[in-house]
């Protein structure tokens, strides 16, 4: 089975939850950032797991670009949707539902939400002082759910029955 994972990443965190979700899937996998390369094949796959951080409520601008254009595509593949971010468990899922079309999420086998990072490093100046004001966060936090990912990637290993992670 040939799995694309396609994601978008700002600072790392989709990037380091899209490794995590590849060491767990089975066959081959590929793993394409849209912010780096946005024409992408999608007949070379079986199965494809979108993913992107949302920020401000919304997912990455590219991801959104690549989902409607390759809609009808996606839903022809074992699909499989997640996002990442920090915010509270009940924000996560509802931007998980309003960020990606109707008919993907009915298609995909799995959603979820990875949680997020801060990495104040990779910040700019004016997004180091919203999440200190915002979050109340003065340093690094990492609250990436490895047992989401693990049974995300369970999940498309072994099902082809629809099932939401939280």
């Amino acid at each position: 089975m040939n799995t694309l994972i396609l994601y978008g990443s700002k600072h790392g965190c989709t990037e380091t939850c899209a490794q995590m979700l590849a060491d767990r899937l089975t066959g081959e996998v590929d793993k394409i950032n849209v912010n780096q390369k946005a024409d992408v094949d999608l007949s070379k796959y079986d199965t494809v797991v979108v993913g992107s951080p949302v920020y401000v409520g919304q997912i990455l601008k590219e991801v959104r670009t690549f989902t409607d254009t390759h809609l009808n595509e996606l839903k022809e593949k074992r699909l499989g949707l997640f996002i990442c971010g920090m915010q509270e468990e009940h924000t996560l899922r509802e931007e998980l539902e309003i960020n990606y079309p109707e008919e993907l999420r009915k298609a995909a086998l799995v959603r979820a939400c990875f949680g997020g990072e801060y990495h104040f490093d990779t910040m700019n100046l004016i997004e180091k002082m919203i999440i200190r004001k915002v979050a109340k966060v003065k340093t690094d936090v990492s609250e990436i759910r490895e047992e989401t990912i693990k049974e995300f990637a369970q999940t498309m290993n072994d099902s082809h029955e629809p099932i939401e992670q939280t």
